[in-house]
């Protein structure tokens, strides 16, 4: 053998580890699909399943470990797992818990692509749903039926942001035996704990206090930061509804990259103050937009007026002035506008920019035509073009003045 192949060798089976102790603010990043055992003892008595231990890269690295046990300090759970997307966390829930002639209930403002899961795949493995009035409790518990397995709550609601009467709906489902998921990524663990709705002295996931079953999070949103990432959790309190998740989670061969987690695990640090500036920001802008004739109806939670008002501060607001409601609005824009005028007005901003998702640094801005995404209109919106705001980083004052400048050009106020 030649002493280049001798090298090569050495080099692949260099005997150098580095010394332990080494701290830093941020985590290491494992990069692993095979995860080396000294022997084949400790192979066959290694467990993955309560993160006692390593057996493979798919089956979690001291980074992602790391992620997820920062992420259920977040929320107020206790077990967490990480899938490639918001909508990956939605799926896997389901098919965690669902089997054919199941049912499903989804709420009629449910993010979009849940409900296209619900009508597409879930369908076709003979799971049925049904959709309702996310503000109206009665509807809920009268939809609950004997094959009901799974309820989807959304606070607030994708796109209309109405803010349901979520300690309600979470107690209708546990009077008759229903699992209860939140897709928490508005509320981020920040704005209120999935796991303790009503602040009770018992403390997040304790005894005594109102928790909904499962936390679903996409970690594209706030814990990212930054528009670069995708990522979802699945968060629960439950040891044994965890594992139906994550022997699910392993058959389905689920996993994240660790630069994806390493990049979450740097952001998460400033989530708080992030988010609260996204909120500062959005308050801003919702409250201008609110003072506006173009405006038929403002839609953010945290507004008197909004669909759910009440509702949002009975969670998010114990103390006056303190509720959080995280950087997302829309708009009803009056109907004497028409769509084309809107969509125009969309165009013809220059900081917004045009574009699906939240949470990032750029302010972000949709038209969306609701009549199509719903059963019926809502009697509690106002009939209009709905346009929804994702408030960045950037100045609000600056955010203004494009707004400003872009209603004036295409959306003049009609006498």
């Amino acid at each position: 053998m030649s002493k280049t192949h001798r090298d090569i060798t050495s080099l692949i089976h260099h005997p150098y580890t580095p010394p332990i102790g080494f701290e830093a603010p941020q985590q290491g990043v494992f990069k692993a699909s095979t995860v080396y055992f000294p022997t084949v003892a400790d192979m066959r008595q290694r467990e993955w399943k309560d993160k006692s231990a390593y057996t493979y890269g798919l089956h979690g690295t001291p980074t992602t470990y790391t992620l997820e046990e920062r992420l259920c300090t977040l929320e107020g759970g206790a077990q967490c797992v990480l899938v490639p997307s918001g909508l990956a966390a939605l799926a896997t829930v389901a098919l965690a818990l669902l089997k054919s002639g199941d049912e499903l209930l989804l709420p009629d403002n449910a993010y979009g692509p849940n409900k296209a899961l619900a009508e597409g795949e879930l369908r076709h493995y003979g799971i049925t749903h049904q959709v309702y009035d996310p503000m109206d409790p009665e509807d809920l518990a009268r939809k609950i039926g004997p094959r009901t397995r799974l309820v989807w709550l959304e606070a607030p609601g994708s796109v209309s942001m109405e803010f349901p009467d979520l300690p309600e709906m979470v107690r209708r489902c546990q009077a008759q035996g229903v699992l209860c998921a939140l897709d928490n990524t508005w509320g981020a663990g920040l704005a209120f704990k999935p796991f303790d709705l009503l602040g009770d002295a018992a403390g997040a996931g304790q005894r005594g206090s109102l928790a909904v079953d499962i936390s679903a999070h996409a970690l594209t949103k706030y814990p990212s930061g930054g528009g670069d990432v995708l990522m979802g959790s699945i968060i629960t309190q439950d040891p044994a509804l965890h594992l139906k998740i994550k022997l699910c989670h392993m058959r389905l061969g689920l996993g994240v990259a660790a630069n994806d987690a390493e990049t979450v695990l740097r952001s998460l640090p400033s989530i708080d103050l992030r988010y609260k500036a996204h909120d500062q920001t959005a308050r801003a802008l919702a409250a201008w937009w609110q003072a506006q004739p173009q405006c038929a109806q403002l839609l953010h939670p945290a507004f008197d007026g909004s669909p759910g008002h009440a509702h949002w501060q009975a969670v998010c607001e114990r103390t006056p002035g303190t509720g959080l409601a995280a950087g997302l609005f829309s708009v009803m824009i009056d109907p004497r506008y028409s769509q084309t005028q809107v969509d125009a007005f969309c165009d013809n901003l220059k900081l917004f920019k045009i574009g699906y998702s939240w949470g990032g640094p750029v302010s972000l801005v949709v038209p969306y035509e609701l009549g199509s995404m719903r059963q019926g209109w809502p009697a509690h919106l106002k009939r209009g073009t709905l346009v929804r705001f994702s408030t960045g980083l950037e100045s609000a004052e600056d955010l203004m003045h494009d707004l400003i400048q872009a209603t004036q050009a295409h959306l003049p106020w009609i006498s």
